[in-house]
């Protein structure tokens, strides 16, 4: 049985993988999130395999901590800070001597939308795609075995469909749902070498456009 720690496990694709991680795995969970009262109910009702921490995720010594028996580390981060909270991550990863890190990120971070939907993204995501950038950057430099992750905007779609482009192609599409990463990221716990050291591009087949269908 493989051990995954999720941060920021309140998030919305969080929320779809730890379903998915239950309801079709034999992956322990650790959840670390500010507010551990948020998910009480979920750990309660999976006590065997989940257990919740409550912290913040620029706290380097509390990461330690909670990094210790896991197998991977998938942060579903946000904020203003999310260069600290790479550089966080990465040095308790060190610290533990875990290299499996999975990485949610944003489309645009390398300028490679192209067209009109690139303009309308760079234009609307403004200094979210450059913070997001900045942290992408401290991960890739970083000696850790990382997938980043760059989705299309997100949608609350029931559905698993989606394409990847690599890093250094230009992105296709303008979509994806998050049921689709969240499959992305439970698929990678359970093959440890599927993108590693990849930073992929995700979006739904046949959504070309200059921008989102519901703008």
């Amino acid at each position: 049985m493989s051990k995954v720690l999720i941060l920021g496990a309140n998030g919305k694709i969080a929320h779809l993988a730890e379903h998915i991680f239950v309801d079709t795995t034999d992956t322990s969970l650790k959840l670390y999130l500010r507010d551990a009262k948020r998910l009480e109910d979920f750990v309660n009702s999976h006590d065997k395999l989940t257990e919740a921490i409550e912290g913040d995720a620029t706290d380097v010594q509390n990461l330690i901590r909670s990094m210790k028996d896991v197998d991977l580390v998938y942060a579903n981060l946000a904020g203003a800070n999310i260069t600290a909270q790479a550089k966080a991550v990465i040095e308790a990863m060190h610290a533990e001597s875990k290299t499996r890190l999975v990485w949610i990120s944003t489309l645009g971070i390398y300028d490679e939308v192209p067209g009109k939907f690139g303009e309308w993204n760079k234009k609307t995501l403004g200094d979210y795609i450059t913070n997001y950038a900045a942290a992408a950057k401290v991960i890739e430099n970083s000696d850790l075995d990382y997938t980043i992750i760059r989705p299309a905007w997100l949608t609350d779609k029931p559905e698993v469909d989606y394409e990847i482009t690599q890093k250094g192609e230009d992105f296709k599409g303008t979509e994806v749902s998050r049921r689709s990463i969240a499959q992305i990221v439970v698929d990678i716990s359970q093959d440890p070498d599927k993108f590693k050291r990849e930073s992929i591009g995700v979006n739904k087949p046949n959504t070309d456009g200059d921008k989102p269908a519901w703008y």
